[in-house]
């Protein structure tokens, strides 16, 4: 099985966890490393030097080169891959994620849960039918995949505790508060649109009803028309 423990099983020296700083309010909520089956395909290739052998009766020197060269290339593989899966560890604590890996130096890289941007999982054919993944972490500004946990245990179940530790406007590949931002805008603009509108509206009114009623420097019809009739009656008969 892979080399995965609960928090609460969790001894930083006896469980090489040593390396991990946490602050005085954080506590490790997961902590493991590559499955150790992962090794299985390059463990087999140990046959090769083997089946080089099996060429020795009929030509020795022949045989016993084939094994060498075979050694010489198979076994520094697998020893490297022994060596990766024992220094690499991953960490999910309270307030981040943490993956250590290195084989001649280490290298520590922590993400706080407040830049997680998306989370997801993958399995190859036997990694599904084994139990083992990589769950692939992506952060606000970054550009892909900023760190992965490779080939651990129950990766669906990792991915899961990670983001129910991310905020859910994030969790969604960070689009929740940038849609609520774009929304607030649009309902703004529109606010603006309709004001401009009943301004038009008013001001067309406005005039409107200035060019139905009559002015007042200007006489109407009927105040002309009496003016008519009273300048001809003032004129003397003849």
């Amino acid at each position: 099985m892979g080399n995965s423990q609960v928090a609460s099983d969790i001894d930083d020296g006896d469980h090489g966890l040593e390396w991990l700083s946490l602050d005085d309010d954080e506590s490790v909520l997961w902590s493991g490393g590559p499955d150790r089956r992962t090794i299985t395909p390059t463990a087999a290739l140990l046959a090769l030097p083997i089946l080089g052998l099996l060429a020795v009766p009929f030509n020795a020197a022949a045989g016993l080169a084939l094994a060498a060269v075979l050694a010489l290339v198979v076994v520094p593989l697998v020893a490297w891959s022994v060596l990766w899966i024992r220094r690499t560890d991953y960490v999910v604590t309270t307030s981040a994620l943490y993956a250590k890996r290195g084989i001649l130096s280490r290298d520590v890289k922590r993400i706080d849960f407040e830049k997680v941007q998306n989370t997801s999982y993958s399995q190859t054919a036997i990694g599904t039918h084994v139990g083992y993944g990589t769950v692939e972490v992506s952060s606000a500004g970054g550009s892909g995949v900023e760190m992965s946990f490779r080939s651990i245990p129950n990766p669906r179940e990792i991915q899961q505790l990670i983001s129910s530790r991310v905020s859910p406007g994030r969790s969604s590949g960070g689009r929740g508060n940038a849609g609520s931002d774009a929304d607030v805008e649009s309902d703004d603009v529109l606010e603006e649109i309709l004001v401009e509108l009943r301004a038009i509206r008013t001001a067309l009114e406005d005039g409107e009803s200035t060019r139905t009623q009559p002015s007042e420097s200007e006489p109407t019809d009927a105040e002309t028309e009496s003016v008519t009739l009273e300048h001809d009656s003032a004129d003397p008969q003849p």
